[in-house]
């Protein structure tokens, strides 16, 4: 497959302007989708809360789009270790020669996505507009307070680690920003929440090493393209047979916190008629296009006369988690639904 082949001899003049080409077309393409992913988080809250009826919580467009880089953090972080746990049962693979590690700058910016969260909650959960107006020694005082302090802190031991000659201690404090995560989801006041944490936990964590891992196959995949083009493959099969367990897993899960916070007699109406049901309806639709992506990746690496074929599917896949990932931010940020 052309996109993961080499574009022209790096010898030939005749090729330079086609290799410069390439670059700055997928420079592009990368801004636009970076953008595009900022926008859903910023200006989605508004659009699903619109005709509903419900109050619009202040600064929700900030605090998605906080939470989202707070999410793709941890997913590019976690999907790396697990990528590299996976790497090791491919016979023959070239470990020494693999990607270089973006878990130092997914680190900073969960750091700086946490702190600003933490301000938020520093403020009585308004938006800050001066340092007078926040309460730090108060985080201390509240359950939110400490769980937003908790990823902040989690953040830079995850920078450490990140920088350090043992990187795979990152999974501490990954899994102290999913344990945040999940029971900041669930307050005390709400019905078992104990149960509601451990759904969100699950939740969390099989699709941040869904995403994740995905986007880390798929660069390592391109590392090997020609070197070890066999290997790479290899690991795509090795991939995609525990994704498909993740998703099971995160469609259970999902399903699960769904029917918590949504009656079954209530969900076709709340879907519709909620900010809640309508984001949550764009995700269902949204992880449906990334499964028939996953799918025919899959068909592509099994049944194609050159496996590397599914490269081009699971690269579309991968661009479609990230847009889920932007979308679940800002159901995190819009109010949850009354149970009627």
């Amino acid at each position: 497959m052309s996109s993961i082949r080499p574009t022209a001899d790096a010898g030939g003049e005749a090729g330079a302007p086609r290799v410069s080409v390439a670059v700055v077309r997928r420079s592009v393409a990368v801004l636009a989708l970076v953008a595009l992913a900022a926008l859903i988080p910023f200006l989605g809250p508004p659009a699903a809360l619109r005709g509903t009826g419900e109050a619009t919580p202040p600064g929700v467009g900030g605090i998605a789009l906080l939470r989202a880089v707070l999410f793709a953090a941890v997913c590019v972080s976690a999907g790396e270790l697990f990528v590299a746990r996976l790497a090791r049962r491919v016979p023959g693979a070239p470990l020494e020669d693999t990607p270089r590690s973006w878990a130092p700058a997914a680190a900073a910016a969960g750091f700086v996505a946490a702190l600003g969260l933490a301000s938020v909650v520093a403020t009585g959960n308004l938006v800050p507009r001066s340092l007078s107006d926040m309460d730090i020694g108060g985080l201390y005082q509240t359950r939110d307070g400490a769980l937003a302090l908790l990823e902040v802190n989690a953040f830079v031991v995850m920078g450490l680690c990140a920088l350090s000659r043992r990187p795979g201690n990152q999974v501490w404090p990954l899994a102290a920003v999913a344990v945040a995560e999940a029971l900041r989801a669930h307050p005390t006041t709400e019905q078992s929440p104990l149960i509601g944490s451990g759904l969100t936990l699950v939740h969390v964590t099989c699709a941040a090493l869904w995403a994740g891992g995905l986007l880390y196959v798929l660069r390592t995949l391109h590392r090997w393209r020609n070197t070890a083009p066999g290997e790479g493959v290899a690991l795509l099969g090795l991939y995609a047979r525990v994704a498909a367990v993740l998703l099971a897993a995160i469609t259970a899960t999902g399903v699960g916190s769904t029917l918590r916070r949504m009656p079954p007699g209530t969900v076709l109406e709340q879907l519709t008629t909620t900010a809640y049901g309508r984001t949550l309806l764009a995700k269902v639709i949204l992880v449906v296009a990334v499964a028939v992506l996953a799918l025919w990746a899959r068909h592509r690496l099994h049944r194609a006369p050159d496996p590397l074929t599914a490269y081009s599917p699971a690269r579309a896949e991968v661009v479609v988690l990230g847009v889920v990932v932007a979308v679940s931010a800002v159901l995190t940020a819009v109010p949850v639904p009354i149970r009627w």
